[in-house]
């Protein structure tokens, strides 16, 4: 004999049938994984979530950035084309410096206006050709060059004020300009010494030519450039003979 169980109905809070889905179930979105970020549009960077175009598009600029084209905020500033040259900021005139040398090339015809404006640019240069020229006889002579002449400028200027007394108007700079500039001739006896044999007789005759040129030139605008020069030629001459004839010892041996 069978025994009969009464199972109570089972009730759902929906009111609906499990066997039979509804239509709200059937439409309903399956949960994604959790921690998943959404998938981006761009295939090729999958593990951004987010375009990478538009990112770009909305982080760049509209424009290039744009510099000014004055230096300085006030309204008087220039640009870079109303600069002056380089060599003109430094003090260097390259046109006098020509005009000098080709005035020290002719000593029966010394312009001495034009060394009215002392510099230190063309005899730097002078100098360094001197040291240069040394150098490829096997001479290192570059600190004994510089140091002499400092020292001839300071002979030239306490001697020509010692006779000039307080009517002197040679000042040290001016001394210095003359004597680097009047280094021409020894610079060129220089150069001409590497293709001479030395301690010959040709060599000893060339170099009483040259130091005879530098003296006159340097004489001579010494005279012309300073008050009471003319009083005192044969000393000055005398002075300058020696400063050039000691050069030359270093060209000679």
């Amino acid at each position: 004999m069978a025994k009969e169980f009464n199972v109570p109905p089972v009730v759902f809070p929906s009111g609906g049938n499990p066997a039979a889905p509804s239509s709200s179930n059937t439409q309903r979105r399956l949960p994604t994984a959790p921690f998943q970020p959404p998938r981006s549009s761009n295939a090729s960077l999958p593990f951004l979530s987010f375009d990478v175009n538009s990112a770009a598009a909305s982080t760049s600029f509209s424009a290039a950035p744009q510099f000014p084209s004055t230096i300085g905020g006030g309204g008087g500033a220039t640009g870079f084309e109303d600069e002056p040259p380089l060599l003109e900021e430094l003090g260097i005139n390259t046109k006098q410096i020509y005009q000098k040398t080709l005035s020290i090339l002719n000593p029966f015809r010394i312009n001495h206006h034009l060394h009215e404006d002392a510099d230190l640019s063309g005899p730097f240069l002078f100098l360094m050709a001197f040291g240069l020229f040394q150098l490829l006889a096997g001479k290192l002579h570059f600190g004994i060059i510089l140091g002499w002449v400092t020292i001839a400028s300071m002979v030239l200027y306490v001697v020509f004020n010692m006779l000039a007394g307080k009517n002197g108007n040679l000042d040290m700079y001016k001394c210095l300009s003359l004597i680097g500039y009047c280094m021409l001739p020894i610079v060129m006896l220089s150069a001409l010494s590497l293709f001479l044999p030395q301690g010959g007789m040709v060599i000893m005759v060339i170099t009483g030519l040259f130091v005879i040129w530098s003296t006159r030139v340097c004489t001579g605008l010494v005279v012309e450039l300073a008050n009471c020069g003319d009083e005192h030629r044969g000393l000055i001459t005398y002075a300058c003979f020696l400063i050039y004839m000691l050069f030359s010892l270093l060209v000679i041996f």
